[in-house]
């Protein structure tokens, strides 16, 4: 059975396919980041205002997952731009168990049993599996969205290690650290001026509403994420919330009209195996 902990992991799996889905289902890209960095950072700031401050030791990783998000939301939205959202975000999620299993490895000693390595194969190449049968994908999208996996471990291996240095406070650290989130409409302004982000408010009011709701997801599934890696395993861990891809798979077909083979629906039972693997 799983843990806890386990459970509010796959809650942020959930989470974090929906607010994918909102990105990817929004013509603008660009301008849907924008709008729900603003949120996520307003949110982060009233948040970490009112915590005590993160353990000096934990500063280095805020700043360095900050910037790492930076690119990352920039990757995201170039590879949503190539590919359907099944392909483009299960290649990216589906690299990154593996990445960081062997990241926390290397930089914080983390030891994982022969079960849950077996879960992480599973669910890496069940997602990996999953974004590619019956699909021609080019060598160019699968690029695209193999760097996106590996900013994800990158991010991913920097916070479990920074929130283990916060002296317990994973919701300060995670607030702290989603306040860099400030730069996307500052950079998007600095690309397409003030009108291109007012105007829409007026014009496309859902499209920015949905934008807002995907950002208030966006700070739920992540944070859960940071929380549950100040005492669980990063692999394991980044592993059970990339069964996301499971979730964005469905919501995929049933709302953005995309293809679900039943060569597609068993792999996502192999996944579903391997989440349970690392439950035991």
């Amino acid at each position: 059975m799983l843990s806890v902990t386990g459970g509010f992991v796959l809650l942020a799996a959930v989470l974090h396919a929906s607010w994918n889905a909102l990105l990817h289902g929004n013509r603008d890209r660009h301008l849907s980041m924008a709008w729900m960095s603003i949120v996520i950072a307003i949110v982060s700031t009233l948040v970490a205002l009112n915590l005590p401050l993160p353990a000096a030791g934990a500063w280095p990783y805020i700043v360095a997952s900050g910037l790492v998000h930076i690119v990352y939301n920039i990757s995201l939205i170039r590879s949503y731009g190539r590919s359907d959202l099944s392909v483009a975000y299960a290649i990216a999620r589906g690299s990154s168990p593996l990445l960081v299993t062997l990241g926390a490895a290397l930089f914080a000693q983390e030891a994982v049993s022969p079960l849950h390595v077996l879960g992480i194969v599973m669910i890496s190449g069940g997602i990996l599996a999953l974004a590619l049968l019956d699909r021609r994908v080019s060598r160019a999208d699968v690029l695209a969205a193999l760097s996106t996996g590996v900013i994800i471990a990158l991010y991913t291996v920097i916070d479990g290690i920074g929130v283990r240095q916060s002296n317990g406070q994973a919701f300060a650290y995670t607030a702290w650290m989603f306040m860099f989130y400030w730069s996307m409409p500052l950079l998007f302004i600095a690309k397409r001026g003030w009108a291109a982000l007012l105007n829409p408010i007026r014009t496309h009011p859902l499209s920015v509403s949905s934008s807002l709701g995907g950002g208030l997801v966006s700070i739920g599934a992540y944070g859960i994420v940071i929380w549950a890696m100040q005492s669980g395993a990063m692999g394991g861990v980044s592993a059970l919330r990339e069964t996301s891809v499971v979730f964005a798979a469905l919501i995929g077909r049933v709302f953005l009209g995309e293809d679900m083979s039943a060569k597609r629906w068993t792999v996502c039972a192999v996944v579903a195996a391997g989440a349970v693997c690392l439950g035991l």
